[in-house]
This record gives structure tokens, sequence and C-alpha cells, in this order.
């Protein structure tokens, strides 16, 4: 699609003005941009919600609500947020632009305003958009075959959606970032989506695995990792796709990295990813009590295959979420870290 080609584009004109709403519709319409007209902020915020249009046009001076107001209700929604605003004032104080660009504006005209001029602003505001959003498709299609590999097998289904609920919790008991807890949860959905590359033969396998099926199985988080390297929004969780098989005492895959050399976000993610390999049903055995799974997650921290810190961090994310299942008694927990 030719970059001025804006054919079938979405624009939502919020201003209280009737004459000005037509100008700009009007001048718009004629690049085939479909328009929606509000005329105050919760007419305009809801017009939005229900339209999810490629661009807004925003006055700030409005009864009701201000254009500053609805910037920042936009700016602050996660569906709404990456939608480009132009802000449109009558009001040339300097004061006024800064308030409307702190506000989350992209981009700001006054009035009078000339119509080509906020044509071509229009034009690359939405291509901007359209970049963006392709960007978001590709991220669903990687999340999708994530989705699609986990089910390849019936005793994975639901595995990478219980991870991402244990990752987050773990993320927010440690107080780690939006960002870090973000990519977390991306970790948690992508972590194993290099399996792609590994034969059904392979992964469904109900016996032991031969060295040379070993040498395939290993390779996973290496082509997982590039198949996630092009999407720089998803730069924060290549760490755990590749680092989730590394285990503390260097006995890991695919860099037999060891201790703090393994990423702190790739051990959060082993550490929870080994939790429900134990407390799901599994061909070989049914699934673990809560008991169990913390008594062999112990046995092992003891042997050095996990980090002793975030063991213990799970450890009481676990007894503020399972108490009822929980019946150890605080003196039989391991204080690996103190240790």
């Amino acid at each position: 699609m030719r970059k001025d080609d804006l054919t079938g584009s979405k624009v939502v004109i919020i201003d209280d003005e009737f004459d000005a709403v037509e100008m700009v519709a009007t001048f718009l319409e004629r690049h085939g941009i479909e328009i929606v007209k509000c005329y105050n902020g919760p007419e305009g915020l809801k017009a939005i919600g229900e339209s999810q249009p490629d661009l807004i046009i925003l006055d700030v001076n409005m009864p009701e609500m201000s254009g500053l107001e609805v910037s920042k209700v936009l700016k602050s929604d996660k569906t709404t947020r990456l939608i480009p605003i132009i802000m449109l004032t009558a009001d040339s104080q300097f004061d006024t632009k800064i308030a409307s660009l702190d506000s989350g504006v992209d981009d700001f005209m006054n009035k009078p305003y000339n119509l080509l001029e906020l044509f071509y602003k229009v034009r690359n505001l939405i291509n901007l958009k359209r970049y963006t959003d392709e960007l978001e498709n590709a991220e669903s299609v990687i999340f999708t075959l994530a989705i699609v590999i986990e089910e390849r097998d019936s005793y994975t289904e639901g595995h990478c959606t219980r991870l991402a609920y244990y990752g987050e919790l773990l993320a927010n008991h440690l107080e780690l970032s939006e960002e870090e807890t973000k990519a977390v949860i991306q970790g948690a959905y992508l972590h194993d989506v290099g399996k792609v590359g590994v034969s059904d033969t392979i992964l469904l396998k109900n016996g032991p695995l031969t060295d040379e099926e070993w040498v395939e199985m290993r390779k996973h988080p290496e082509i997982g990792e590039n198949i996630c390297k092009p999407l720089k929004t998803l730069k924060n969780a290549l760490p755990i796709i590749r680092g989730h098989q590394e285990r503390w005492d260097g006995s890991g895959y695919p860099d037999k990295l060891k201790g703090e050399e393994i990423p702190f976000n790739a051990r959060l993610i082993a550490v929870v990813d080994f939790y429900d390999a134990l407390s799901t049903k599994r061909p070989y055995r049914g699934a673990l009590p809560t008991n169990t799974c913390i008594e062999i997650m112990m046995k092992e921290t003891l042997e050095g295959k996990w980090d002793p810190f975030m063991i213990n961090e799970f450890f009481k994310v676990l007894k503020k979420t399972h108490p009822r299942k929980i019946t150890l008694k605080d003196e039989e927990y391991i204080d690996f870290y103190k240790n």
C-alpha cells in the first residue's frame, strides 16, 4: 500500500465546534478516510472504544471534558495508548503546547491551521500506526505458534498460561518493574516456541530420549531465540527463551551457564517451569501434591540445580496462593538463601 493511500483508515474527530469538525471531516473524506464525528470528550471516548481508529484529532478546549483529560485517559489505557493523537487549539501559548505534549499527544497544531499541513501530519501518523500494527500482528503470530506447539501434546496443554500466571505472581512478589514483569510473561508463553524445530517423534515420545534425540531437543532454546529476535518488542524476553534450561550448577543448556551467569528472569521462569512439570499430570505419573513438589524442589536445590534465592521466594508465593494445599510447617522449609 502506498503511503499516500489512506483508503479504509479511520479517524475520530473530537471538537465542540460543529463547523470545525465538518471542515476537517470533508477534507479527509476526499482521501478515502472514514470519519467518526464527536462533539465532546465522553462521546469521543465512547466512539474510540467502539471503533478503535487509526488516529484521533482532538480539540483542547471543550466543555465537560478537556482534550488534555481525554488524551490522558487514552494514553493510560493499554487498548488505546498506541493510537496517535493530533491536538488542535486556538491557544497559541507555549504552556498549552507543553501541557498537550505532556498529556501524551503525538503532534500539535494551532488554529487556524492549514488543511494540507494537517493532511500530511495525519498521513504520517497513520502510516506509523500501520507499522506498529504490523509488528503487533507478527508478535501475535509467534504467540499463537507457541500455543499450537504446546497443544501438540495433551499433557502440556495450558502449560504456558500456568507459567505466565506463576511467573507474574513471582515477578510481582519480587517487585520487578512493569517492563521486567511484561518480559517474564512474554518469556513464559514463548520459552518453548523453538520446539517448532523439533520433530513430533521426539516431543511426543513416551520413553527416554536417545543421545541423538537429546542433541536435537537441546537446540530448541536457540531456535526459539532466533524466531523471536527480529521483533524488538520481544527483546527483553530473549534471555528467558535462550536461558530457561540453564541450571544453577552449570549442568543445563545451551550455554552451560552457572549461578548468576544465568539471566535473572530465566532463573525465575526455570523455577516456575519446574514446579509446573511436577504439579501436573505426565504420561509416566499423575500430578504430584503441592507438598511433594516442594520437597522435591528443596532436594534438588540442595543438590545444586536451582537458584536458592528464587526457590525460597517462590515458596513464599506458593504459601500465599495455596495455603490449604501446603501442610509443611515453617521449620520444615530450608532457608537456602541464608545457608
